[in-house]
């Protein structure tokens, strides 16, 4: 049985952390899935749209673009300081993603961009979700695919693998086991969700090697962090080396084009 208290700290630490360095890290790997996000949540003009695990505010700025009435919901004070920095026009909310702070059927559309994953209880953040749902309103949220297909992931667990210690972390395991889209629906479907579906995205990442790979995961994520602040510090050199090995089948004029795989799950209430 996951700790789904260790887990909550574990991620609200990481994020805390994470907060100051996002846009210029993760978020130039996350960003590129907005639309397809969006479009899959049926997001448009005039609705009452909610960004769960809404970090710094992009998704959540994306709907407002499309002309909805948009709220973004994080735990994070350090995510929601940048948020309201840089989204002056936008309500940010401090909360739990297991146990939204609205009241039934309030929202036409819930939206999380690789969020629900890092919560301790995913399907009781689905609940939630389903719960605030108005009739017929939509839920759409994104996962990264293994790394078989995400390649930027790859490079870097198979070089920690070579090189250093894949064992290193002492982050808690993870609570949700959202690895699948078929994981992803099973919990769609538990949390009452009916009309399910999900497809594939892929996007390419760009960094200038793989140093800067690592640099961005080390930066902007939370249990990838944590995996390579684990490592030691002589071992770091040739874990990069053995990125930049790899990821020469990746590179173009201007460094390197990872490509990165993720999928969008979605669903609607009755």
């Amino acid at each position: 049985m996951a700790d789904a208290e260790a887990i909550r700290a574990f991620e609200h630490a990481g994020w805390e952390r994470a907060a100051g360095g996002y846009e210029a890290s993760f978020a130039t790997a996350t960003r590129t899935f907005i639309p397809a996000l969006l479009d899959a949540a049926g997001v448009e003009a005039g609705q009452s749209v909610l960004d769960v695990a809404c970090g710094p505010g992009f998704v959540t700025a994306g709907a407002a673009e499309r002309g909805a009435i948009v709220r973004g919901l994080d735990f994070s004070a350090a995510m929601l300081g940048v948020a309201r920095t840089r989204h002056r026009n936008i309500v940010f909310d401090q909360g739990d993603a297991e146990a939204l702070p609205y009241p039934e059927g309030h929202f036409d559309a819930v939206i999380s961009n690789f969020g629900i994953h890092h919560v301790p209880r995913p399907i009781e953040a689905l609940r939630q979700a389903y719960r605030v749902l108005r009739p017929g309103g939509r839920l759409a949220f994104t996962i990264w695919a293994a790394p078989s297909e995400n390649i930027a992931w790859k490079l870097v667990f198979d070089a920690i693998r070579s090189e250093g210690d894949m064992a290193a972390s002492r982050a808690p395991a993870p609570g949700g086991g959202f690895g699948t889209p078929t994981d992803c629906e099973s919990a769609l479907e538990q949390a009452g969700f009916t009309g399910i579906s999900s497809r594939k995205l892929t996007g390419l990442w760009h960094h200038a090697n793989g140093r800067a790979l690592l640099d961005a995961l080390r930066a902007g994520t939370a249990r990838m962090a944590a995996l390579i602040e684990a490592q030691s510090a002589t071992d770091i050199p040739g874990i990069v080396a053995a990125i930049d090995r790899a990821a020469a089948a990746y590179r173009d004029a201007d460094g390197l084009a990872i490509p990165i795989a993720a999928f969008v799950a979605y669903g609607h209430k009755a």
